[in-house]
């Protein structure tokens, strides 16, 4: 609830607020009511988004250019192990295995300086045109899961091949996240359009039930992140 104060209290005094993810974003519209703002779409299928009253708020874009193949929760995890807080950076794309990161101008100097490696690569980095991606759709691997439910805990069993009691730690060690917070009850049933994370596998958003299948299973569609 403190973030959500913090960045209404910068929309007040005309200040952009931080990146938002889609939970954010829709608590704030819900604070905001009627008031008018505008949101800034880094790409035009940008995650986490920007509301802004007057002036376009200061997003930089880099390549991050490094010499093994690294994933997008490596990159991730350099920035976390910089404390660069999650709101302070937008989402990062995979490209034709070339990576990508947006940034809030503010944080500029202390990322360029300090953010030389990922997993075990030095890294160079190059700032680039912020519209280069600006059309940019982000692209997913599709999979189709025959299970006996759209449970989160028998769609995340059918994924990482593990029983669903091995589901149950995994959200006691917090290894699960849906909708941008820690699950916490694995009875959950998945809606359209809902994502949700797995530690080490990666992100995934639910597309809905596809059709019945004969044995009174049904098969659901599950975009990948790439």
């Amino acid at each position: 609830m403190y973030f959500i104060e913090k960045n209404l209290t910068r929309l007040k005094n005309g200040q952009p607020t931080f990146f938002l993810d889609p939970k954010e974003l829709l608590d704030i519209k819900k604070k905001l009511g009627k008031e008018k703002c505008s949101i800034y779409y880094p790409y035009k299928d940008s995650e986490k988004v920007i509301i802004y009253k007057k002036d376009i708020p200061e997003v930089l874009l880099y390549e991050i250019k490094v010499k093994v193949p690294v994933r997008h929760q490596d990159i991730l995890g350099a920035m976390y192990s910089l404390n660069i807080a999650k709101e302070l950076f937008g989402d990062i794309l995979i490209i034709d295995n070339r990576y990508y990161i947006y940034i809030l101008g503010l944080v500029r100097n202390y990322f360029e300086s300090n953010f030389l490696n990922v997993k075990n690569s030095t890294v160079e980095l190059e700032e680039i045109d912020i519209n280069t991606f600006k059309d940019y759709e982000r692209k997913y691997e599709r999979l189709e899961l025959i299970v006996s439910s759209n449970r989160i805990d028998t769609i995340v069993s059918s994924i990482c091949h593990i029983s669903r009691s091995n589901i149950d730690l995994m959200i006691k060690k917090k290894e699960i996240i849906l909708n941008y917070e820690y699950l916490k009850n694995g009875s959950n049933k998945l809606k359209e359009n809902d994502t949700f994370s797995i530690k080490r596998i990666g992100k995934f958003k639910y597309n809905g039930i596809l059709k019945n299948t004969k044995s009174n299973h049904i098969i659901v569609e599950i975009l990948k992140y790439l």
